[in-house]
């Protein structure tokens, strides 16, 4: 007999993109679903979304309605997260939270299952995802960390525009559409127009002149990786590219480096797919890596300006494992282990 715990689920941001990247996926990768609530802003309580040939209705987010939820995906801003988290966890339902409110709260886990799993165990009752920049570079480096040991790293980040969302996105379509047409180009989500450009600012800007974008990067990969020490400087760049970041990382190590040792090790990580042969010129890029549970690693070279240094270049969804699906796999994960008990079942007993 099959014993299988099937989950009441919620997502709150249901109707915006990465909430939307969670309900596809939640369907194709079968999560042990019993019940599925659909939250949003009070703009968009009322709306019917179609999931799996059921229709169901946007309810809105507010205090009090995690009573019966037992993990609740947040795809919403840091203020939306402060204020509803607590409540959904006095209610004694799992936060699996996409945003960066509670990412560098020690209390909090950081979780990439593919690095750092355990913390899974040790929540209470919130789990942060990694910015999604973030992720995607790390796919690449940890496991080049496990071989030789990750000293430093710099890193220039391509990131798409989906990242900020479907405005974006179809500010980058209307701008297109409008050059080819010699019309006058309209510009409303960022400072300059992103057709056929690159603006090298993702969010705003700190008082050390970096990012805060670039300031997830150190931060998060410290203590994703357990490398509290871990030298890091980024520049984060924002590219015409609908969907998919992708990476350009140079890393020092404490050992010394091959190439050959290097791709094997990629070769081997469950994150990552080698894509690394430069002389038929393959190797990864957004378009391919787009909708791929795995991120792209390729162009691995040896570094010219560090000490047991290499170079190379990653491509993954930010949508995807930058987002809804490694929230979706930390769940998967909880679930598997038999850490998380519904609380239909918990009631029965």
């Amino acid at each position: 007999m099959d014993n299988k715990p099937f989950f009441t689920v919620g997502i709150v941001g249901a109707t915006g993109v990465v909430g939307q990247e969670l309900l596809h996926l939640l369907q194709e990768r079968n999560f042990p679903i019993a019940t599925l609530r659909l939250f949003a802003s009070a703009r968009s309580a009322g709306k019917v979304v179609e999931w799996a040939g059921r229709k169901l209705t946007v309810e809105e987010a507010s205090p009090g309605v995690f009573a019966d939820i037992d993990v609740a995906f947040f795809a919403v801003d840091g203020s939306t997260t402060r204020a509803l988290a607590p409540d959904a966890v006095k209610a004694g339902c799992l936060v699996i939270d996409k945003s960066s409110a509670y990412r560098m709260d020690p209390a909090v886990p950081l979780v990439i299952p593919e690095i750092n799993p355990e913390g899974l165990r040790s929540h209470h009752g919130i789990i942060a995802n990694p910015n999604c920049s973030t992720a995607v570079t790390l796919m690449a480096l940890w496991p080049l960390h496990l071989k030789f040991g990750l000293k430093r790293f710099f890193a220039a980040t391509y990131q798409s525009v989906s990242g900020t969302g479907a405005d974006a996105v179809d500010e980058l379509d209307t701008q297109v559409q409008a050059h080819v047409k010699g019309t006058t180009i309209p510009r409303k989500v960022y400072p300059y127009q992103i057709a056929f450009n690159a603006i090298p600012q993702v969010d705003s800007f700190g008082t050390d002149g970096y990012t805060g974008e670039e300031t997830k990067m150190m931060q998060e990969s410290r203590k994703i990786m357990g490398l509290p020490n871990l030298k890091v400087s980024a520049t984060c760049v924002r590219v015409p590219v609908v969907r998919a970041h992708s990476i350009a990382v140079n890393a020092e190590f404490e050992r010394p480096v091959s190439v050959a040792a290097a791709r094997a090790a990629i070769a081997a990580f469950a994150g990552a797919e080698l894509v690394d042969d430069p002389a038929r010129q393959v190797y990864p890029t957004p378009l391919d890596f787009s909708r791929k549970v795995r991120c792209g690693v390729g162009r691995i070279r040896l570094d010219t300006a560090l000490d047991n240094g290499l170079a190379l270049w990653v491509s993954g969804d930010n949508l995807w494992k930058g987002a809804a699906l490694n929230a979706l796999q930390n769940a998967e994960l909880i679930a598997r282990e038999g850490w998380l008990k519904p609380k239909a079942a918990l009631a029965r007993t």
